[in-house]
This record gives C-alpha cells, sequence and structure tokens, in this order.
C-alpha cells in the first residue's frame, strides 16, 4: 500500500465539491442576472406606462384658475412619469412579465 493511496480515494469527493462550488456560484451569477433582467422588464413597462399616460392626458383640458399655462405643461411629463412608476410598481398591466420571460429566453435562462 503505498502513501498516495488514501489521496486517491479523496480525488473523487473534491472533484464533487469543486462542481459543487461552482454550481453555487452560478447560481449567484445567475441569480443576479434574473434580478437585473426583473428591474429592466419592470423599467421598460413603466416607460411604456409613461409614453401611454402622456398621451391619455393630452386632451385633458384644465380651467384656467387652478390650470394650464407653462407650469403645468412643464410639470406634465413628470406626473405622467411618477404615475407610470407606481402603476409598474403595484403590478403594471402584465407587460412587465412578458418581457422578462422572453428576455430569459435570449439569455438562454429557463423560467
Amino acid at each position: 500500500m503505498s502513501v498516495l493511496s488514501p489521496l486517491t480515494s479523496l480525488t473523487p469527493r473534491i472533484d464533487a465539491a469543486a462542481t459543487t462550488a461552482k454550481q453555487l456560484v452560478m447560481s449567484a451569477e445567475e441569480k443576479a442576472k434574473r434580478a437585473q433582467i426583473a428591474d429592466t422588464a419592470k423599467t421598460f413597462e413603466a416607460s411604456f406606462l409613461s409614453v401611454m399616460t402622456q398621451q391619455m392626458f393630452e386632451g385633458v383640458k384644465t380651467s384656467a384658475p387652478f390650470g394650464g399655462g407653462n407650469g403645468e405643461a412643464m410639470f406634465k411629463s413628470i406626473l405622467t412619469d411618477a404615475m407610470s412608476k407606481e402603476i409598474a410598481k403595484a403590478g403594471g398591466v402584465g407587460l412587465a412579465s412578458t418581457i422578462q420571460r422572453e428576455m430569459l429566453k435570449l439569455q438562454g435562462l429557463k423560467e
């Protein structure tokens, strides 16, 4: 019996431990990528909703003492942007989940 005999029996265990460590690292990287994709999808949905709400308020006229003028025109885009972010944060219209699913497919990740 040689001195290396006990070490050769440890080789499969070391290989298995290395494979498990690689899987854990890949899982952390994959989780980070999935979180980034989810954030991007929600941001895109908020941007889409912002454009839609701006179009929705395009025809709304306000009375003179409480609305209208340069101030309203300037802050209307800020208001619609804030509203769209809140709508997206509250669940949106379902666009983010579809976009997220397609982005995961493009990255070769499963749902």
